[in-house]
């Protein structure tokens, strides 16, 4: 359970400086320069990553149940899933759904967390999800009283909105018939 605890707390520290700390984290980006900063940034939350998948794996070798959720909730949880992939999708393919929700990625890690809360009981899946969670609230809060940077998206378009809701559904039936097994080992049905 250390291992994912330390790989949280690397991958959200770095991804919270600017929630925490939003004039350091930019004082540290031109000091390193952006280069730099984007590479160091990137090692860090690349090294929380990987804590976090090996101590998430080591956790689940000696479970600890929290609670134990009622079989209809995997349902909503599939619902709550569905638009993940096409929100995700509609970030970096911006039209009408970007418009209108302003940061879909936030809000596509919410519901994944909040869906795998709903459908798991464990203690590691309450440290996980319920990490995810909690950061991607406090960032959208923080967002409000910040500068925003430009994400590299392609240019606005209507088509954009059928590009994200096509192709992340496409990717939301593989990972539920496929993927989801192949990579975490789990099904989720």
């Amino acid at each position: 359970m250390t291992t994912l605890i330390v790989g949280l707390i690397l991958f959200f520290g770095v991804h919270s400086l600017s929630i925490i700390n939003e004039p350091f984290r930019n004082r540290l980006n031109s000091a390193m320069g952006e280069g730099p900063f984007k590479g160091l940034y990137s090692l860090v939350s690349l090294a929380g990553l990987v804590l976090i998948a090996w101590g998430y794996g080591a956790a689940r070798m000696d479970p600890t149940v929290i609670y134990t959720p009622p079989g209809w909730l995997k349902h909503v949880a599939f619902l709550l899933l569905l638009p993940v992939f096409p929100l995700l999708f509609a970030t970096y393919f911006p039209g009408r759904i970007k418009a209108k929700l302003g940061h879909p990625m936030l809000v596509a890690v919410k519901l994944w967390a909040l869906a795998h809360l709903l459908a798991n009981g464990m203690l590691y899946d309450l440290l996980l999800f319920g990490a995810f969670l909690a950061w991607a609230v406090a960032d959208r809060i923080s967002m409000k009283r910040r500068t925003q940077r430009n994400i590299p998206t392609l240019p606005s378009s209507k088509a954009n909105d059928i590009i994200a809701v096509a192709g992340g559904l496409a990717v939301y039936v593989v990972m539920v018939l496929w993927a989801h097994q192949w990579l975490f080992g789990v099904a989720p049905a």
